[in-house]
């Protein structure tokens, strides 16, 4: 034995070279979608709450950074502040989905033209 621990199905359990590890969504074949739960909960009306919005707002300002991470979690926060703002037009879904565009995009070393 080589001292690498395998799993009941006879993989590896994930201790060889973390560059050469599948995406675990891609791996399993799905595409992640919003549960119909989730989907309900998003065509409920988010009430214009100034004093959330202001807070979110603050906290995607305070976590800006120089970082691509710092920046793309800012923008997540500003967006989800959205759903309290009358004057934008978004949902919950749409934040997601966006959220994970951007992600595979980043995670492929950017688009490719």
């Amino acid at each position: 034995m080589t001292g690498e621990n395998r799993s009941e199905d006879g993989g590896t359990d994930g201790s060889a070279d973390p560059s050469e590890a599948a995406d675990p969504l891609a791996a399993a074949g799905v595409d992640p979608v919003v549960p119909d739960s989730a989907s309900d909960a998003a065509a409920a009306e988010f009430p214009d709450d100034a004093e959330v919005r202001e807070f979110l707002r603050e906290v995607a300002a305070d976590v800006r950074g120089d970082s691509s991470e710092s920046k793309q979690l800012s923008a997540v926060l500003y967006r989800v502040s959205d759903l309290y703002d009358p004057a934008e037009s978004t949902s919950p879904e749409e934040i997601y989905l966006n959220v994970r565009h951007i992600m595979r995009i980043k995670e492929q070393g950017g688009i490719e033209r």
